[in-house]
């Protein structure tokens, strides 16, 4: 956020500061988020909400990388990108429990 701001603005004091300012929007947002919804988290319920997360993450990103790569003829580099970064979250996963 903070390229745009500055090439539109050309002060890097304010693309600093409007990018901190959205940097700030996700932990405020959780702190919402947990404030409203503590009484009813379960550790099953938080589990359904991250998986559920994580498909829309990789679907956004499927839908948004492989078309581009494709564009640029590096289609079979992105999936193995993703395969391998899928892995690598499996395995430390199952490191990890």
């Amino acid at each position: 956020m903070s390229i745009p701001v500055f090439y539109a603005t050309g002060s890097r004091r304010r693309a600093f500061g409007l990018s901190f300012l959205s940097g700030l929007s996700e932990p405020l947002g959780a702190l919402v988020g947990w404030l409203v919804l503590r009484t009813v988290l379960s550790p099953s319920l938080t589990g359904v909400l991250f998986a559920a997360v994580a498909g829309i993450m990789v679907y956004i990103s499927l839908d948004e990388l492989l078309p581009t790569a494709r564009e640029y003829g590096k289609a079979h580099q992105v999936l193995y990108g993703i395969a391998a970064g899928m892995s690598v979250m499996a395995v430390s996963l199952l490191l990890l429990k």
